[in-house]
């Protein structure tokens, strides 16, 4: 009860230090001043952990409980066109604007709770300001326990470092801030500062907390569940500087900013894996169920993941709204692309599909070389896709005791149809649900912000384009195609070909993380993947089945001025020193 009452006392702060003056330190009504929660041990650490509530929920939280992935060619969002007042309809439709953005729509499940992401903007903002006022002030504050203030601190940098990262890679180069604003700041001076700046920043932060012994690097204990860690810090640090070193924010080609962006990976790998952080054994086990705590976890991949929002478990929302038909559901969901598909390699290594002849993608190149079958696309292929896409004919698993195989040809029971529980490009999503999962309420799978397998992937792209095809950068991708099986890649791979072969690697390994939104921004190729979708319609005539490529979805949220989006103009307009970000004039 007593926390109960200390986390209503911080709210009521939060909202009221949101105003440029102060009222908490003459208002004799009850309400806590910040000196007050200050010069308190316990209410100070509660207040780091009202921080939490301005990260993102992610995975399924988008409108209308849809995924990032349908926002990227990775995935045709099958409310569209059947819906299109859902965001991902507008976004397709190339709605984002300076007034408003489909990524930030809030929408309501029947009771006055929102259950989206909300606005980035100023939630990440918040986090930032709430930082700055615990950074400020807790050095006065008294602790029985000299260590767990230090940890406090370290977490609340590394808390900083997450809400300016998470900022940046959206609006670009914002203020650095490092100290609360006093009552009487003239924000319309404020000017904006570089990504670059912005990342050094980030890196600073998290150097200082990776540097504090007493910052742990994994929550051991389930009240700490969903605690930040010195993992964390690395997991940030490692993203920061790829996406600086990336053509979007490397216009120069500045060689220097790759070999900072390899060293730091490969300091975080080298760290994760001393303490005791490695590849799940299983990769489509890995994402049907949630990290279990202790010391020494079954799960020792995972650096961070998100906690349930409200009451929505992420498993309750994969069964409902990204469903086959025959087991139910409120929508199909995101559906992968054939794109994406074409993208798996063949077990024996090669690449199946090199490109397309055709601006509509229904020309594929084959590799012949591959094995590739056209008759029979879905034949030995990479061990990830059968984790990844439920296809027409895979077999799902028993329902009610009988065998039961996915019917997405037309006019099967799961078949591509024009309404919403239904695959519109013939694919169904099948990571993260666990087959034998036929109650919608038994699932504890959770979504993954950080985990290793992305470090890894990390340092082999810095470190190919700082150094070229070394043996290391050959080790790093290896070992995650080897969790799955896969070869090694064939050696003698110029620098060219390896980043082709990163780039398809993060691509199947990471799909529905929200990697892929962000990578074809930074690699700025968006006019290259988002231009459209496409699908595979099935016709069966007795036991065969003819497969013929479509196009599913158009787009025009593939410009160049989609790279970054443009700063809210609510915000814009507080702040005359600021430009808007290009081509959102």
């Amino acid at each position: 009860m007593k926390r109960l009452q200390y986390k209503l006392f911080i709210a009521l702060i939060l909202v009221t230090t949101s105003c440029q003056k102060d009222p908490l330190d003459i208002m004799p009504d009850g309400r806590l001043t910040l000196e007050e929660i200050f010069a308190d041990e316990m209410m100070a650490s509660e207040y780091v952990n009202t921080m939490y509530d301005n990260i993102n929920p992610y995975g399924t939280a988008y409108d209308y409980f849809t995924m990032l992935a349908g926002f990227s060619d990775e995935a045709h969002d099958n409310d569209f066109p059947q819906d299109m007042a859902r965001a991902p309809s507008r976004w397709y439709n190339g709605e984002l604007r300076p007034n408003w953005n489909p990524l930030d729509i809030q929408f309501s499940t029947g009771s006055s709770n929102t259950e989206s992401n909300g606005n980035y903007y100023r939630k990440n903002w918040t986090g930032i300001r709430q930082t700055n006022v615990f950074l400020e002030r807790i050095s006065s504050t008294p602790f029985a326990n000299p260590q767990m203030k230090a940890r406090l601190i370290a977490e609340v940098k590394v808390l900083r470092a997450f809400f300016y990262w998470e900022l940046i890679k959206m609006y670009g180069g914002m203020p650095v801030v490092d100290k609360p604003f006093s009552g009487d700041f003239q924000f319309e001076s404020l000017p904006r500062q570089s990504f670059q700046a912005c990342v050094d920043f980030i890196k600073q932060n998290c150097d200082e907390a990776i540097l504090e012994r007493n910052l742990p690097y994994r929550i051991t204990t389930e009240p700490e569940r969903g605690r930040f860690t010195k993992a964390v810090a690395h997991a940030i640090r490692s993203q920061a500087l790829l996406f600086a070193a990336s053509p979007l924010w490397n216009d120069t080609g500045d060689q220097t900013r790759w070999a900072e962006a390899a060293e730091a990976s490969k300091n975080s790998l080298d760290e994760l894996l001393a303490n005791n952080y490695v590849l799940h054994p299983d990769y489509e086990a890995y994402f049907d169920s949630r990290t279990d705590i202790s010391a020494n976890p079954a799960d020792k991949e995972t650096i961070f993941e998100i906690k349930p929002y409200r009451a929505h478990e992420f498993s309750h929302l994969m069964f409902r709204m990204h469903a086959i038909p025959t087991l139910g559901g409120d929508k199909a969901g995101v559906s992968p692309s054939q794109e994406l598909v074409d993208s798996y390699d063949m077990v024996n290594g090669e690449p199946a599909i090199t490109g397309y002849y055709d601006e509509d993608h229904l020309y594929p190149i084959i590799n012949t070389a591959s094995g590739y079958d056209e008759s029979k696309p879905y034949e030995n292929r990479d061990p990830r896709f059968y984790a990844t896409v439920w296809y027409n004919n895979a077999y799902y698993g028993e329902i009610n005791g009988q065998p039961y195989y996915i019917q997405s040809y037309l006019g099967g029971a799961d078949g591509i149809s024009n309404i919403m529980q239904r695959t519109g490009n013939g694919y169904y999503l099948r990571k993260f649900r666990d087959p034998a999962q036929l109650d919608p309420n038994t699932g504890t799978a959770r979504f993954k912000k950080y985990r290793l397998g992305e470090l890894y992937l990390n340092y082999a792209e810095a470190a190919n384009e700082a150094y070229g095809p070394t043996q290391e950068v050959y080790d790093a991708i290896n070992t995650i195609r080897s969790r799955v099986n896969m070869p090694a890649l064939p050696s003698g791979l110029s620098k060219e070909e390896m980043r082709e072969r990163i780039h398809r690697e993060r691509r199947v390994e990471l799909a529905f993380e929200e990697y892929r939104f962000w990578d074809v921004r930074r690699w700025k190729i968006l006019d290259r993947t988002d231009r459209l979708t496409t699908g595979m319609e099935w016709t069966k005539s007795g036991n065969t089945f003819t497969g013929k490529r479509i196009v599913t979805g158009r787009r025009k949220s593939w410009t160049d001025n989609h790279l970054i989006f443009p700063i809210p103009l609510s915000e814009l307009t507080l702040m005359p020193l600021w430009d808007q970000n290009p081509g959102w004039e």
